[in-house]
């Protein structure tokens, strides 16, 4: 932790209590939550970034494939304001990243953006049979059937200062709202003894389940321009690779690119950067100051997203810039436990005329 933001700390406090002040009056119903009658499942987190929510919203959509479902997200980063569908090969700056993201790998399901989540699940109730709220934990003005609140499992052992000293937005006591606490991008090989230390420091309530994941990287990476798919394993220890990313932890993409190669150069910008013709053409002269002839740039899903809008696409569009797909892989019986749970809520809280 940068300890000069421990003179924030008088800050946190401050916020600390408001957050704490505004929890409590939802919770006694000073401020009204919207609930529907239809099954509407939140992805959410209590830090800032990095938790891995797009990967799970993308695991439900894939799991729960035979209903008419639609995800509804803030669209953070966009310029565009209220209400909107999201469409295929959108410029993320009209939707977001992780909108424009989704919709690009699950065409044909509904994916929609809106700041307001009660008016957004208000224009998808009657059409759909569910609805994935994505990062929607702290907007108590909506109160979905079943909250999953996702955990890094390498911020665990961290410790939990709020904004701006920390990276708390909310209160860890707050977890008690949700149904599920996932602990994501753990290593794949967690041993008895430090799952069972995780779950005693979560303090999960009888009706809470505690499960395990970690990141599966795809054996493929992908073009963003052209779409076509090169094994990763061309990837070899003579290869250079030009990585640009602007995610909350890149590191685990960099520790998995290290299994291949150590000759990386990384250019690493805040999380939901928009990247600008400046980063453009910084991007294409460190390429081409690669004396290597094996050489590739590689990215994200969610930052090809970015890279992938008109103004950018035109100066690196002769480039081979490839994305590395990933997606949530459940530890041991975990998977069955988790789906189970989406399962039996979807099917317990369906709408008869409109779930079948």
């Amino acid at each position: 932790m940068n300890y000069l933001r421990l003179l924030l700390l008088p800050i946190s406090a401050v916020y600390g209590l408001v957050v704490w002040l505004r929890n409590r009056l939802y919770d006694f119903g000073v401020f009204s939550s919207t609930s529907f009658d239809l099954p509407v499942i939140s992805v959410g987190n209590l830090e800032v970034g990095g938790s891995g929510k797009t990967p799970l919203t993308e695991y439900l959509i894939k799991l729960l494939s035979g209903y008419r479902l639609a995800t509804l997200s803030r669209g953070y980063g966009r310029k565009t304001k209220g209400f909107r569908w999201v469409k295929e090969h959108d410029d993320s700056t009209l939707s977001g990243d992780e909108p424009a993201q989704i919709k690009n790998k699950f065409p044909a399901i509904d994916v929609s953006v809106c700041e307001d989540r009660v008016a957004g699940v208000k224009q998808l109730q009657h059409n759909h049979d569910l609805i994935l709220l994505d990062d929607a934990y702290q907007h108590r003005a909506i109160k979905p059937g079943f909250n999953v609140l996702v955990f890094n499992y390498y911020n665990l052992n961290k410790l939990r200062f709020l904004l701006p000293a920390g990276n708390y937005r909310d209160l860890f006591v707050e977890r008690k709202r949700a149904d599920i606490l996932l602990i994501s991008k753990c290593p794949q090989q967690l041993n008895t003894t430090r799952r069972d230390e995780i779950i005693r420091k979560m303090k999960p309530l009888n009706n809470q389940k505690v499960v395990f994941s970690s990141i599966g990287y795809s054996n493929d990476i992908k073009n963003i321009f052209a779409g076509q798919l090169k094994p990763v394993n061309t990837i070899n220890k003579d290869t250079h690779v030009l990585l640009i990313t602007g995610i909350a932890n890149p590191l685990p993409l960099v520790n998995e690119i290290r299994k291949y190669t150590d000759n990386i150069i990384h250019h690493f910008y805040p999380d939901h950067h928009l990247f600008s013709t400046k980063n453009m053409l910084k991007l294409v002269e460190a390429f081409q100051d690669i004396e290597a002839t094996d050489k590739v740039i590689i990215t994200t899903e969610k930052d090809a997203v970015r890279l992938n809008i008109t103004e950018n696409r035109k100066h690196i569009y002769t480039l081979p810039v490839y994305q590395w797909p990933i997606e949530i892989v459940f530890l041991d019986k975990d998977k069955s436990v988790f789906d189970q749970e989406i399962l039996n809520y979807v099917i317990s809280n369906k709408r008869s005329d409109r779930i079948h």
